[in-house]
């Protein structure tokens, strides 16, 4: 099936487990290359070539690299478009539209809020930092409006573009595991019940059931 491709961050980043996650649904063989941010790994000349940003992930695929972790999925499922799950990047131009709004609505109104959560309530205590506890509640106060949105629409769809689980849901993933330790986030998702049903059913994918062991997160 050729070389694998190379994947490098820690499957913990939510952006490199967004890639990874793309990878298992489309079959794709890869290596998971660790890259250490508290030596400086990230500032290395090697890894400044493929990320010049000097953050994770970033990606090679023999003589292509990326770094943006959506543009990378889109890459991948555009490459191995008759691959594993077929229906990831949509068949026709009418599915790819619709999975196309639905990554931007992930980007500009669930990313913002649910990023902010992720670091106050996931990362700053692993790094010894005081939660803003003012910006905690304002950003659920943000996702409790974004899911609202997202509960009317599930109430006519299986998932976000129709019956078929795409990128656009795929895309939600990565953020919304470590929130449902909170128990006042899970209970934004849990108490809509068709955005309940929805993260039920992508959360227990296999590729992500996989990814989430990975991470060893419970």
């Amino acid at each position: 099936m050729g070389t694998p491709v190379k994947v490098y961050g820690p499957a913990i980043s939510t952006a490199v487990a967004r890639v990874l996650v793309c990878l298992l649904e489309k079959q794709v063989k890869y290596d998971l290359i660790s890259v250490n941010m508290s030596k400086g790994e990230h500032r290395s000349p090697h890894f400044l070539k493929i990320q010049p940003f000097g953050q994770v992930p970033a990606f090679e695929d023999d003589d292509i690299t990326l770094f943006e972790s959506r543009a990378i999925c889109r890459y991948i499922s555009e490459k191995h478009a008759n691959q594993g799950n077929i229906k990831l990047y949509g068949t026709n131009p009418l599915e790819k539209a619709s999975i196309e709004q639905w990554l931007e609505a992930e980007s500009q109104s669930f990313n913002p809020p649910t990023s902010t959560l992720v670091f106050q309530l996931a990362f700053a205590p692993r790094m010894k930092i005081k939660q803003d506890e003012a910006l905690i509640k304002q950003s659920k106060a943000k996702l409790a409006k974004v899911l609202d949105v997202y509960e009317n629409w599930l109430g006519d769809s299986r998932y976000l573009t129709g019956d078929d689980f795409s990128l656009a849901d795929l895309s939600h993933l990565p953020n919304s595991q470590y929130l449902m330790n909170d128990s006042e986030v899970e209970e934004l998702f849990m108490s809509r019940g068709n955005v309940g049903r929805w993260w039920g059913e992508i959360s227990n994918r296999e590729s992500w059931k996989t990814v989430v062991e990975m991470q060893g997160t419970p």
